[in-house]
């Protein structure tokens, strides 16, 4: 046999392994991933398809008042994104662990309070007890600029260990809007 006919086949097989070894992979992420829901909530989530993609209408509202209704969401955003300050440029959920009554999620957010960048990494660890549902934060990691104040470095320090948003989000909220009052008060004195 040609020794150029056998290198062919010989690639051809490396590029077939590698295929298969690739293939294995999605398959074990995919059936990792479905392993987080039961068998009930995958037949509910089929029945939900099969209803939409049958043209369902029963109960549905109709494209006229969804379009209503996300331009009311809409409208509602951007107050609350003019009111509070913060605008979020990207977010990620990812779901690390899934049982009956216990969710794991790892977050990801980024986005600006006026004009300070900031980005939160966190765990969102979720319980339900009976009908009570609670929630708790961890592994919170934030990344800021600090604009060379080293009360702000503390303050996110602080905030870390301790694992709460609620406070970072209403103490950020209020430092970058007196950010702006100082920058440009000092603007007007140059």
């Amino acid at each position: 046999m040609d020794e150029g006919v056998f290198q062919a086949y010989e690639n051809e097989i490396q590029a077939l392994e590698e295929e298969i070894r690739l293939l294995t992979e999605k398959y074990e992420d995919m059936r990792q991933e479905s392993a987080f829901f039961s068998d009930e909530e995958i037949l509910k989530a089929i029945k939900s398809l099969q209803g939409e993609t049958q043209g369902e209408t029963k109960g549905h509202e109709s494209p006229s008042d969804l379009k209503a209704q996300l331009e009311s969401l809409e409208t509602d955003l951007a107050f609350l994104m003019e009111f509070t300050g913060f605008h979020f440029t990207s977010h990620s959920k990812k779901t690390v662990e899934k049982t009956q009554n216990r969710t794991v999620q790892k977050h990801r957010l980024s986005g600006k309070c006026h004009s300070l960048p900031f980005q939160l990494e966190f765990q969102l660890l979720e319980m339900q007890n009976d009908e009570k549902v609670s929630a708790v934060v961890s592994d919170l990691s934030i990344i800021m600029e600090s604009r060379e104040d080293s009360n702000v470095s503390k303050f996110v320090s602080r905030t870390e260990e301790h694992g709460d948003l609620l406070t970072f989000f209403r103490s950020l909220s209020t430092y970058a809007e007196w950010y702006e009052h100082r920058r440009h008060t000092f603007l007007h004195f140059k």
